[in-house]
């Protein structure tokens, strides 16, 4: 068993299929090269020590022994950030059949709440993190399974597109019926150069989520028909990645974003980012994750620095991705 251990995992962005994914189509998501870190040190004590950075509120602590949890900050709303922390060793814990104390400093090189997977890096790196604590070497597939288990838990419902995503990096198409899915790598022999932007959300993936199956429980045909259309689209999307045509894989996002619009999980915010990239030159645009706010990508083969430029006087916040690198890793150990 380690006595310090540090572990990273990917964000991520959607490039096709987002919110159909939970009905049973397909999605294609990409890792992207910002990602969440996780030191964990073992205690001589039964108790979880959470020390969060960058995660809504810096230097935010918790306490967390006996079923009860100590916060020694004001900000209420941070609770939310750490619930995957808890569930993650919870979880891991369960599994394993062990449980030991463990000091946990998490930060992140991604805003939190973008649409960009942070929640699931976060159960990724801690799930890979506090199992090596408790002397166990999981296999990347059991830390995608409980950091999966992990996401639902706390929003209720969630696919396995970003803990997948996170925990083996690279391109991958995702697909199943709502309980059981399956996992593709796509290889991608061309780089996909994306400027990803964001403004801050106002409302989580669960209730963007909720949000949607709503509609589907009023307009059952008609938004059955905007996920199959979706599903049309993501399957295009991958023979047009495997083919290297970056023009037609530009027209696909944007029609993707019209269907993502269609289901009311775009607003006036990520609507004006992903028109300001097209006008700037970008071949494509779209919202990235579950929408309600959040963050957009823009295909950039051409005019990277234009459409960054013209991103950057709206939004919160842009940054150049590399798409494609490693998964979940660990990058120190003693």
């Amino acid at each position: 068993m380690p006595n310090h251990i540090t572990v990273s995992a990917p964000g991520k962005v959607t490039l096709f299929g987002e919110h159909a994914i939970v009905y049973g189509y397909p999605a294609i998501v990409a890792s992207i090269n910002s990602r969440v870190y996780v030191t964990a040190t073992p205690r001589s004590d039964s108790s979880v020590k959470i020390i969060a950075r960058d995660l809504k509120t810096p230097g935010l602590i918790i306490n967390y022994k006996d079923g009860k949890i100590e916060v020694t900050t004001d900000y209420e709303k941070s609770l939310s950030a750490i619930a995957y922390l808890n569930k993650s060793v919870e979880l891991t814990s369960k599994y394993i059949g062990r449980f030991k104390g463990v000091n946990l400093v998490v930060s992140s090189e991604m805003p939190v709440g973008a649409g960009l997977g942070t929640s699931a890096a976060v159960s990724v790196a801690t799930v890979y993190a506090y199992s090596r604590i408790l002397g166990y070497e999981l296999s990347k597939e059991e830390i995608a399974r409980i950091a999966w288990d992990v996401e639902k838990e706390v929003q209720g419902i969630a696919s396995p597109m970003d803990t997948s995503i996170s925990t083996f990096g690279g391109f991958l198409k995702l697909w199943g019926d709502g309980r059981v899915f399956h996992r593709e790598r796509i290889d991608v022999n061309i780089q996909l150069p994306v400027i990803i932007a964001y403004v801050e959300r106002k409302a989580s993936t669960k209730e963007m989520v909720l949000k949607v199956r709503k509609l589907l429980s009023r307009h059952t045909p008609l938004i059955q028909g905007i996920m199959n259309l979706i599903g049309e689209v993501t399957r295009k999307a991958e023979s047009a990645l495997k083919a290297g045509d970056l023009h037609v894989l530009g027209e696909l996002m944007n029609i993707n974003q019209g269907l993502l619009d269609a289901l009311g999980v775009s607003d006036m915010r990520l609507s004006e980012l992903v028109y300001i990239a097209r006008e700037a030159g970008a071949l494509g645009s779209k919202l990235t994750g579950a929408g309600g706010g959040g963050a957009i990508i823009a295909l950039t083969p051409e005019k990277n620095e234009s459409v960054e430029v013209a991103l950057r006087l709206r939004a919160s916040r842009t940054l150049k991705a590399d798409l494609g690198g490693d998964g979940v890793r660990v990058e120190e150990i003693a």
